[in-house]
């Protein structure tokens, strides 16, 4: 490891030893949980914002959390962050023979096909007989990237469907369907259950098209979010309040602040 990661492990070191940190010093893998997440989405937005210097501190953040939870392993003698780094070379060598070994590989296609091949002889070596190529999507990931996942993960089995087309078909079905629902009572249970098959067949038509769908959202969440303060803006410059608008009203003033972009 570099001097730099050296020193960075040491400092946990001390901070977690006597005379450390008395906050640093009662942390758990549970506890930490939630910083983890924070973190990597924190990662995350700094990529959306195409903010080099930000990208950099949030993947220092980030980093701290993999040094703290080894460190806190190392103390249980489970691992160590020396594992952790050998363990994830070792997998990307085994997993790139068309790189590292004598197998080939000329398309994005062929990685995949035999980064599947791969992960299959893993698990039949751990003796797991009833494991599925989808165990290895975390449950804890927003629910929106997690469908992304799975239909990935499906369609590399051959799941897949013919064309976006297919999928957009699939959403007006799913639509018709939310809608009998609704117009049959509005159960709930049928509601949500028609409703969660509409968000998958759109997370589905986001992956066949190569879009994040989480980052899709996010920007429409900007967008709206935007627009919404402008129109609280224009409707105070008219000394009212939104909820004093009728719907009418309302409506021509979302036109005006989409007409402004």
């Amino acid at each position: 490891m570099s001097h730099a990661v050296d020193r960075l492990v040491e400092i946990m070191a001390r901070l977690r030893g006597p005379g450390g940190c008395p906050w640093d010093r009662e942390q758990t893998f549970r506890s930490l949980r939630p910083y983890v997440l924070e973190e990597a989405f924190e990662v995350a937005e700094a990529i959306d914002r195409e903010a080099p210097a930000a990208l950099r501190e949030e993947l220092g953040d980030l980093l701290l959390q993999v040094v703290f939870l080894a460190r806190l392993a190392e103390e249980e003698g489970l691992f160590d962050l020396e594992d952790v780094a050998e363990g994830i070379s070792a997998k990307l060598v085994r997993r790139h023979p068309h790189v590292f070994g004598d197998r080939s590989a000329g398309s994005v296609g062929e990685v995949w096909k035999r980064w599947e091949e791969i992960k299959r002889e893993e698990r039949e070596r751990k003796h797991q007989v009833d494991a599925s190529r989808l165990d290895g999507i975390p449950r804890a990931l927003p629910a929106l990237v997690r469908a992304r996942l799975l239909a990935d993960k499906a369609a590399r089995a051959g799941y897949d469907w013919p064309g976006p087309a297919a999928i957009v078909d699939k959403i007006r079905e799913e639509t018709d369907e939310l809608a009998a629902a609704l117009g049959d009572g509005g159960e709930p249970a049928a509601v949500e259950e028609e409703l969660g098959d509409l968000l998958f067949a759109v997370a589905s038509l986001a992956r066949r098209l190569g879009i994040d769908p989480e980052g899709a959202l996010a920007r429409a969440n900007a967008k709206f979010e935007d627009r919404f303060r402008e129109a609280e803006r224009l409707a105070r410059r008219a000394g009212k309040e939104l909820e004093d608008m009728g719907p009418e009203e309302l409506d021509t003033l979302w036109r005006r602040v989409k007409g402004r972009g």
